[in-house]
């Protein structure tokens, strides 16, 4: 099964989302150049963190205008996987497969630290087999991860159940004191309506590895894995 990692000028997790996901068992990811204009030989898109275009005008901003954008976003439309990652979640909204957007971190300090998600949605094509509260390790870096939607996108991202996940402490507890950014509401991941983009400011690509300190994120990729294969059984 292969995965399409997207590189843009300014991409720094690219190597660590292709490194992640060849790590794991049944998937293959390739690099592929943001001046292509085809994914049609990849089951899912991964849209990776760093500084697209250096973040000039705002973070995804001129991201959301490369070549290979026009695929991404026709594929996704058609119903393809694509999970996008701190500044593939910024890319995301800019090109309206997500709504809100990520604006400058509370503190208005750029933060590096591991966090702990709270699981919201477990049925989701990227949390299959993941138990709602289930808590997540990852880390994050970022400078503009302050989740913000107005208040008629918000009340329907919570009433189609489309917050994926939020920040949460130990215990699982969706307090302010656990929220890294000033995220609206904790939010730290959503889908679009057909649940099958998805956007995270957290890395899982940076959490495959206990040794690095987390192996929790290769729960997200299998769970896409899994979500392309009950589809190809669905179709067959």
């Amino acid at each position: 099964m292969k995965f399409a990692v997207i590189q843009f000028p300014g991409s720094n997790c690219d190597q660590d989302c292709v490194a992640g996901i060849n790590s794991i068992q049944g998937l293959q990811a390739d690099y592929v150049w943001h001046k292509e204009t085809s994914l049609r030989d990849y089951d899912a898109i991964v849209l990776p963190g760093g500084f697209a275009y250096g973040d000039y005008l705002r973070c995804g901003a001129i991201a959301r205008f490369s070549p290979i954008m026009d695929a991404v976003v026709s594929d996704a439309r058609a119903g393809k996987l694509v999970l996008g990652t701190c500044n593939g979640f910024q890319v995301l909204c800019e090109a309206g497969l997500l709504p809100g957007a990520l604006v400058r971190n509370r503190s208005l300090r750029f933060v590096c630290e591991m966090v702990t998600l709270r699981v919201e949605v477990p049925d989701s094509a990227f949390t299959r087999g993941l138990a709602e509260g289930t808590l997540l390790r990852m880390p994050i870096a970022h400078g503009e991860g302050c989740y913000f939607a107005d208040k008629q996108t918000l009340q329907a991202l919570n009433d189609e159940r489309r917050v994926i996940m939020r920040y949460a402490n130990d215990r699982g507890e969706i307090v302010p004191d656990a929220n890294p950014n000033g995220s609206i509401e904790n939010i730290a991941g959503i889908c679009n309506r057909e649940g099958n983009v998805f956007g995270l400011m957290p890395h899982p690509d940076r959490a495959c590895d206990a040794r690095l300190g987390s192996a929790d994120g290769v729960r997200i990729f299998e769970s896409m894995m899994q979500t392309i294969v009950a589809r190809h059984a669905r179709a067959a």
